[in-house]
């Protein structure tokens, strides 16, 4: 099996763009949970999945962003386990041997600060979800969109036992510079605590838009020696009429390249909003 580091040896790689936009684009309605479309409409999420393979993308992840049995307690460990397979396995047919499948695991949605989970459930269902996506052949595991240091390292233990490379990224939205997670970790305390959780790679996803990952991206880069994964969304949103709106440009984006490439970026690619133009943006700008 070979290593992230291996992977890099080429240069930096483009990743995916949002799924839930493009999930939603396909009619998911808003509020529903998109993991379960594994089972229900795998054709439209293989869609997703084939759409940014051939915009360019050398990494697409799975549709498995919430499939854990805290989040998800009301579906059986039957069901989560054929939801993530199924994630692994859709995203692997449209990647064929052009991309690398690295599958999703997001947060728990509880916070263990305030004792709302304890960390053995955390650990087991991190865990439990990590077995079922590393099972059916995905390259790494994502733990991303985090928030508390302490659920993510949770998180990284738990994804490791399976073997294969794990990549941690944090969502940095809060605090006046936008440059904290929303439990008020910054991107040094982020990096340290990664490296000592054995994360093979460390980074941000989501959270602010691209002209404001770069410093994150720089600072992340100099607090360690992992490879950077950079995922910003497609910048903040407006509710328009009812529904979410990200008016960032695929060119305004992919105008930013350089600069978190400069940053020490070893993955780049896109959040919220955004949509395989986005990557074909990115594709060009690499050049």
């Amino acid at each position: 099996m070979s290593g992230i580091r291996d992977w890099l040896s080429g240069g930096l790689l483009i990743t995916d763009g949002a799924w839930g936009t493009e999930l939603q684009a396909r009619g998911l309605e808003v509020g529903l949970v998109p993991d379960t479309w594994n089972l229900t409409h795998a054709d439209r999420v293989e869609s997703v999945a084939r759409a940014y393979v051939e915009a360019g993308s050398q990494i697409v992840l799975t549709n498995t962003f919430r499939a854990n049995s805290i989040t998800l307690h009301e579906l059986s460990v039957e069901q989560l386990d054929a939801i993530n397979r199924a994630g692994v396995a859709i995203s692997k047919k449209a990647a064929g041997d052009k991309a690398r499948v690295v599958a999703s695991i997001g947060p728990t949605g509880k916070l263990l600060v305030s004792g709302e989970v304890t960390p053995e459930a955390v650990s087991a269902a991190f865990a439990a979800q990590a077995a079922s996506l590393a099972a059916v052949g995905a390259d790494a595991l994502l733990i991303e969109t985090m928030s508390e240091i302490e659920e993510a390292r949770l998180a990284v233990e738990a994804a490791k036992r399976t073997g294969l490379p794990v990549i941690a990224s944090f969502a940095f939205d809060s605090g006046k510079n936008k440059d904290r997670t929303m439990m008020g970790a910054n991107p040094e305390a982020v990096a340290v605590a990664m490296v000592e959780a054995g994360a093979d790679a460390v980074g941000a996803n989501c959270g602010v838009g691209v002209e404001l990952s770069i410093p994150i991206c720089a600072r992340l880069h100099a607090a360690c020696d992992l490879p950077i994964w950079i995922k910003p969304n497609a910048g903040l949103p407006t509710v328009e009429a009812g529904a979410i709106h990200y008016h960032t440009s695929a060119e305004f984006f992919a105008a930013h390249f350089v600069a978190l490439r400069d940053a020490g970026a070893s993955f780049v690619g896109a959040c919220c909003g955004s949509t395989p133009e986005f990557i074909r943006a990115l594709v060009a700008a690499r050049g």
